[in-house]
């Protein structure tokens, strides 16, 4: 049984930083591209960060560029969600997600990923 497991979420103020991990288990994903997607309440889970399998290609969504960094231990099926100067619109559940596909490039469309976390949150205050 496949799971992915976040860790990090938690109350921090306005300009303060988190650290999000996401361990995986059942399975492994070091060849296969993950990321970090967000759900504030009432509106749709948004993309925030991807990885390619090698940990050597990332990209972001434009309100985080800067200040989030995504990274991966393959030897510990890891990935992790850097978040500095956090915003209260931030505040929002936050989830891992993998891949099934064999690729070396970041992945961005939510649709393309098979394995969720069940999510950790993130409450920024002002």
């Amino acid at each position: 049984q496949v799971q992915l497991v976040e860790s990090g979420g938690g109350l921090v103020q306005a300009g303060g930083s988190l650290r999000l991990s996401c361990v995986a288990s059942g399975r492994t994903f070091s060849i296969n591209p993950m990321a970090w997607f967000r759900q504030a309440p009432g509106l749709e889970r948004e993309f925030v960060a991807a990885i390619n399998w090698s940990g050597g290609s990332t990209d972001y969504t434009d309100s985080v560029k800067g200040r989030f960094s995504i990274s991966r231990d393959n030897a510990k099926n890891t990935v992790y969600l850097q978040m500095n100067s956090l915003k209260p619109e931030e505040t929002a559940v936050y989830y891992c997600a993998a891949t099934s596909m064999f690729s070396n490039t970041y992945v961005t469309d939510r649709s393309q990923y098979r394995y969720w976390g069940q999510g950790t949150q993130v409450t920024v205050s002002s």
